[in-house]
């Protein structure tokens, strides 16, 4: 498996929008309301923290991040009712939050959220797609095997967060990485890495 978790999508055409146009708040997501709020960042620690200047890589990767953070949800979703398991449950709720983040940021940079109006286990690009369908069917052979697929998800996470962080000026975003970055290690240490 690759550094990242599914094709980049920020130049792609979604839903009739190209990237850049607005996201779309509230949308449904496998039953749970996953929404964005208004934009200004409250809840996320984001109210009073400033924005900046994205190259169009860095767009890109946003719009990526929006995705690693469905799959992972949609996953750990998926497991918590096969397995029944609070480690599932726990992590699952604190993707939400992490998506939610991520969706402030897609409307603040006004760009397009690849997840919008996609059900649970359904991706916009078909790397993504094809990665949710192989760590579903990996996940679902035993606890342990889900347990892996969570870890293998998570230090992917790292990887891809710590070279986003690498270049990145905007404040904003440096703070949301940087908070994925804390979680995913902690997630990694709860799924036994």
């Amino acid at each position: 498996m690759g550094q990242k978790m599914g094709q980049k999508t920020g130049d792609q055409k979604m839903d009739g929008q190209q990237a850049g146009g607005q996201q779309m708040k509230g949308q449904k997501m496998g039953g749970q309301k996953m929404g964005a709020g208004d934009g200004t960042g409250g809840g996320t620690g984001l109210t009073d923290v400033a924005s900046g200047t994205l190259t169009d890589d860095q767009k890109t990767e946003l719009a990526a991040m929006a995705e690693e953070e469905k799959l992972a949800h949609d996953l750990y979703v998926a497991f918590d009712e096969q397995y029944d398991a609070t480690v599932f449950t726990r992590i699952a709720k604190s993707e939400t939050k992490h998506l939610d983040a991520v969706r402030i940021l897609l409307e603040r940079y006004e760009l397009t959220d690849p997840t919008v109006g996609l059900a649970a286990g359904e991706f916009v690009t078909d790397d993504t797609q094809a990665l949710y369908d192989t760590l579903l069917a990996e996940g679902s052979v035993s606890l342990d095997a889900a347990m892996e697929v969570g870890r293998t998800v998570e230090e992917t996470d790292i990887a891809d967060l710590t070279t986003a962080n690498e270049d990145v000026t905007a404040p904003d975003v440096l703070k949301v990485y940087e908070r994925l970055l804390a979680a995913s290690e902690k997630h990694l240490v709860a799924f036994g890495g």
